[in-house]
């Protein structure tokens, strides 16, 4: 198999992450006799020191010519501290999602067992975790007109708009994540305030009613669901919502196995399919080599399975990182620092394990 990768490496620690998961790739490649080619670009801070652009037509040229997009991480010290600052890295990321019209982010949050111990919450509580949280991507305050300042600059509006059509797209993603899982979606709202969640409750549950009355389907506030996250997470299965509660909570939910260097996610729509880790740029650990590629590399299984059905090798991929996790080759977030290993000694590993993989 022949597949051409659109690799946007970013700001802060995504250089070095990213670079692990390309070599993982092509360790695959190696394996499986596969070919994958990287075409790279800029985006975030490093596209707006070249381009004056944080998402400029070089990349969204690469992004539109591929067949999978890996991004590592946007954001810089420099454009976080200025409130006045008219570009932002940030912007490329809602730009790239925009443009090529990834409305669906995918997140799952499985607890490692050997890693329940950094979890934050208390063993028994935080046990059976295996959640995903299906995000709107596209729509909501993020991207509703008008927004801007008013009356001299001293108030300050944002519109969180939402389709009939954009929550029926992203609701049959949830129903059909569920179906091949546990069944249950839960989705998350905030219909006793917001005429937006009333119309994403409306939907749903005529959605629910036509196409998955097989499905369980359960109705809760966006507060609630904030307290059971950290409650009672094993109660969940497939989470939907919109797109500011769902930045929310997933992140969240991240914490749940101890390390939000561990968490994948997938975005999905009409474009190039978008794989990243969940978490930010790092700056203070950028260029020292401390930072984990599990997130990334896992991204990059995603990638295999679900932009190339590549199903043995995405496996591959995940047995050799949760072995090396099991083997107590961590990054300084997951132990002790006397005892952590570095970005690259964990990907070597994870490349090691995948080369030396029985598989059938």
């Amino acid at each position: 198999m022949e597949k051409r990768i659109t690799v946007l490496p970013g700001d802060g620690i995504g250089p070095e992450i990213v670079k692990q998961a390309t070599r993982v790739l092509q360790a695959i490649a190696h394996k499986f006799s596969h070919k994958f080619t990287f075409n790279y670009g800029l985006i975030g801070a490093a596209a707006i020191e070249v381009y004056s652009d944080p998402y400029p037509v070089e990349t969204h040229k690469l992004c539109t010519e591929c067949d999978a997009i890996l991004f590592g991480a946007i954001g810089d010290p420099k454009y976080d501290n200025n409130p006045t600052a008219q570009v932002r890295p940030e912007q490329g990321l809602l730009k790239m999602r925009k443009e090529l019209g990834l409305y669906a982010n995918i997140r799952p949050v499985e607890l490692i067992r050997s890693l329940a111990h950094r979890s934050p919450l208390k063993l028994e509580r935080v046990m059976g975790t295996d959640l995903i949280v299906v995000r709107e991507l596209t729509g909501g305050i993020y991207f509703g007109e008008p927004r801007g300042r008013s009356g001299n600059r001293l108030s300050a509006f944002d519109t969180c708009r939402y389709s009939v059509e954009e929550v029926e797209r992203v609701a049959r993603i949830a129903f059909k994540m569920a179906a091949r899982r546990r069944g249950k979606v839960t989705m998350v709202d905030k219909a006793n305030v917001l005429e937006t969640s009333r119309l994403w409750r409306e939907v749903v549950m005529n959605i629910h009613e036509r196409e998955y009355g097989n499905i369980e389907l359960e109705l809760m506030f966006v507060d609630n669901a904030a307290m059971q996250l950290v409650t009672s997470p094993a109660k969940f299965d497939v989470i939907l919502t919109e797109n500011m509660f769902g930045d929310i909570l997933s992140d969240e939910a991240s914490v749940l196995t101890g390390s939000i260097g561990l968490l994948p996610s997938a975005s999905f729509g009409v474009g190039s399919p978008l794989f990243e880790p969940i978490h930010g740029s790092y700056p203070q650990a950028a260029g020292k080599n401390i930072a984990n590629p599990i997130a990334t590399i896992l991204s990059a299984a995603m990638m295999l399975q679900d932009a190339f059905s590549l199903n043995k090798e995405a496996d591959t991929v995940k047995s050799a990182c949760f072995e090396t996790i099991n083997e107590g080759w961590l990054t300084p977030d997951l132990c002790d620092e006397t005892d952590a290993k570095s970005t690259l000694e964990v990907g070597e590993k994870i490349i090691e394990k995948i080369l030396s993989a029985n598989v059938l």
